[in-house]
C-alpha cells in the first residue's frame, strides 16, 4: 500500500470522525434512544472510520502508533458483527470521549486539504 493510499484513509477516518462529533452536538444521551436515525448514522460513521483504520498500513500504523489503532479496528467489528446487541452507553462513552481525542491525533497527522482538492 502506498504513502498516498494511507493518506487517503487517514483523512476518511478524520472526515467521518468529524462528522459523527458534528452529529453529537448539543445532543445528550437520551438523543440516541429517541431518534433511530441519529443513532443508525453515528453507528456507520464509526463503522467507516474502524473500516479506514483497517486498511491503514502497517508501516503507517507504526508511524502513527500514538492512535489506538487495535481499539478502532475492534470497535468496527464488534459494531458489524455485533449489530443486534449494539450498547449504546458505551458508544456515547466512545463519542464523548474517545473521539475527540481520535480527531486531536489524526489533525496532527493528516494535512489540509488543498482548496477546490479533494482525495
Amino acid at each position: 500500500m502506498s504513502q498516498h493510499d494511507d493518506l487517503v484513509r487517514l483523512r476518511h477516518m478524520l472526515d467521518h470522525a468529524r462528522e459523527a462529533a458534528a452529529l453529537v452536538l448539543g445532543r445528550s444521551r437520551k438523543d440516541l434512544d429517541a431518534n433511530r436515525v441519529v443513532s443508525l448514522a453515528l453507528v456507520r460513521l464509526l463503522e467507516i472510520v474502524g473500516e479506514a483504520a483497517n486498511r491503514i498500513s502497517e508501516d503507517a500504523r507504526n508511524r502513527h502508533a500514538g492512535i489506538a489503532w487495535p481499539q478502532i479496528i475492534s470497535l468496527r467489528n464488534r459494531l458489524v458483527h455485533g449489530y443486534d446487541s449494539v450498547d449504546m452507553d458505551i458508544l456515547w462513552q466512545i463519542l464523548q470521549q474517545d473521539i475527540p481525542t481520535l480527531i486531536a491525533a489524526l489533525e496532527r497527522v493528516v494535512p489540509p486539504e488543498s482548496p477546490g482538492r479533494s482525495s
